[in-house]
């Protein structure tokens, strides 16, 4: 194990502890599946009811690791340039300057994006992929690291406008938080009921810290029948029964990226079929299209990815090189 991986498990435990002293997480993969994004230049996309601590989770993440965080609330209203920024006469110079947007910081949470319109979507999601923004002809590079954390609001579509598929498929990851446990939920309620544990967070990680998590994906290696195995999940949802539209070559790349920086989290120098099998339904859950007869019988997207792990033999070990 090298010197990088023996550290992103330590930060990850580091962070685990930082952020559920505010957060009540009964699903402790959902830090993780940030960490991931964070550590493979992705996004994560949001699909979850109003009220169950997006926000909170996101502005904790954010101040445990040092790193700026900005919040936008997308509207119908909302431009482009409130989000990217703008170019803007100063009279006292006699010259236009560039206004930047919250669209420069580190963490972005776009709040109810689907709320936008499309042409303002599309501006968020160019930031995505090519991490600069152009304003008149100059370009003017975002900050590193950029993550954004969009929310959308899964059972109000009255007044909104869902992101195509196309533009789903920027997003590296869907997660949903769902609500608490009986327990989880008590635990909240006590947690904040005369005090607000998030104003004494602590930065815990420095951004020598995020570098030493990039660099350990970078040093997990893959044995060939595990990156068969993760490619041929892929492949199996373009040709199964069921679904109409399947997931892309950059959803392969997503996969294997995100298998291999959940392993360094776990301290391990390769990748094994189950760190796979946990990131399957995040990276192509919101990827999959049911066709006609499965939309019918209204099956889901985690039913779905279901049939697809059903459909691939898991490689017997060993699997590390």
């Amino acid at each position: 194990m090298t010197e990088h991986i023996q550290n992103a498990a330590a930060i990850r435990s580091r962070l685990h502890e930082a952020v559920e002293k505010v957060v009540v997480l009964e699903q402790q993969s959902t830090l993780d599946l940030m960490l991931v994004a964070l550590m493979t230049g992705g996004h994560i996309l949001l699909d979850d009811v109003p009220g169950v601590g997006k926000t909170l989770l996101a502005r904790t993440f954010a101040r445990s690791l040092d790193l700026e965080f900005k919040r936008v609330q997308f509207t119908p209203d909302l431009l482009p340039s409130d989000v990217t920024g703008l170019n803007f006469y100063n009279q006292k110079n006699s010259s236009f300057e560039f206004r930047k947007g919250p669209v420069f910081t580190n963490i972005l949470l776009a709040d109810e994006i689907n709320r936008a319109t499309p042409r303002t979507q599309s501006s968020l999601l160019e930031c995505m992929q090519e991490a600069t923004v152009t304003v008149d002809g100059v370009t003017h590079t975002l900050a590193v690291p950029f993550l954004v954390i969009a929310t959308q609001n899964p059972v109000e579509m009255e007044g909104t406008f869902p992101l195509p598929e196309a533009q789903l498929d920027r997003f590296l990851m869907c997660v949903s938080l769902g609500y608490p446990s009986a327990k989880g939920e008590r635990g909240i309620v006590e947690r904040f009921l005369t005090d607000n544990p998030f104003e004494r967070v602590e930065p815990v990680c420095s951004a020598q810290d995020i570098a030493v998590l990039k660099a350990a994906r970078a040093q997990v290696k893959y044995a060939e029948p595990v990156l068969q195995y993760a490619l041929e999940l892929v492949r199996t949802t373009r040709e199964l029964d069921g679904i109409r539209l399947g997931a892309s070559p950059r959803a392969s790349l997503y996969l294997a990226r995100s298998a291999q920086a959940l392993a360094a989290l776990r301290g391990r120098s390769y990748v094994l079929p189950d760190d796979v099998q946990d990131v399957l339904l995040p990276v192509l859950g919101h990827r999959l299209l049911p066709d006609v007869d499965s939309a019918l019988y209204e099956t889901s997207g985690p039913e779905l990815v279901r049939r697809v792990m059903e459909s691939v033999a898991v490689p017997i070990g060993p699997h590390h090189q």
